[in-house]
């Protein structure tokens, strides 16, 4: 899944792409405030990490935008600006959750995963499709009990579509999601990844639906 961070701080921005990274999550990073409205405005991202003191448009103003024009992704603030006023503006304008800094990197990633969780509709910390568990937590899957060890890209894909259990997720979405910005996104590598990773799941887990998508259905497992 794509998180966007906005954050005009090198180091910090580094950190916190790293520790998104290591949980599971594809990671986009943008340095000031028009560059992350435009971007949030035209990419689907699963969540955005959004700091409020930035070049060019303050975080504030880049989160009512998205507001005003209907974009509805989870927007976690995170800021040095730590009084309550300045949590309420922030949740005012759209936030739906704040992070003061100084922060521990620990915690970010906690609420990231609850923010991505709870925005997809489970709130239970594992998604659990008949005998296989999705633990968000440990960036692990496992069946009947039993460990299945995944690529990172393996774990990403069946991650996303467990979030969007139910629904046909098109190829050009699941691309977006898996990739960088940076990386080529083939049809015929997502197509050779699916069979890769039914081989490790089973292979009536994910289901294909020719010219619209792949999907986990609700009945799956």
């Amino acid at each position: 899944m794509r998180v966007l961070c906005v954050e005009d701080d090198p180091r910090i921005a580094a950190d916190v792409g790293a520790a998104l990274t290591a949980a599971g999550f594809v990671v986009d990073v943008s340095r000031d405030g028009e560059d992350a409205w435009f971007r949030g405005d035209t990419e689907d991202y699963a969540l955005v990490v959004l700091d409020l003191g930035l070049p060019a448009l303050d975080g504030l103003s880049v989160l009512e935008r998205w507001r005003a024009a209907g974009r509805t992704m989870p927007v976690l603030v995170l800021t040095a600006r730590g009084s309550w006023v300045e949590r309420v503006r922030g949740i005012d304008a759209g936030a739906d959750d704040y992070l003061p800094k100084p922060f521990r990197m620990e915690e970010l990633v906690a609420r990231a995963r609850a923010l991505v969780r709870r925005a997809a509709g489970h709130p239970a910390p594992a998604i659990v499709v008949g005998d296989l568990v999705v633990d968000p937590r440990r960036t692990s899957v496992s069946r009947a009990g039993a460990p299945v060890s995944l690529s990172p890209l393996e774990y990403r894909l069946l991650a996303y579509l467990a979030h969007h259990r139910g629904r046909v997720v098109p190829a050009g979405e699941l691309m977006e999601q898996l990739h960088g910005d940076d990386d080529a996104r083939d049809q015929n590598a997502l197509e050779a990844l699916v069979a890769r990773l039914r081989r490790k799941i089973g292979p009536a887990v994910i289901e294909t639906r020719r010219g619209f998508g792949y999907t986990i259905p609700d009945d799956a497992g």
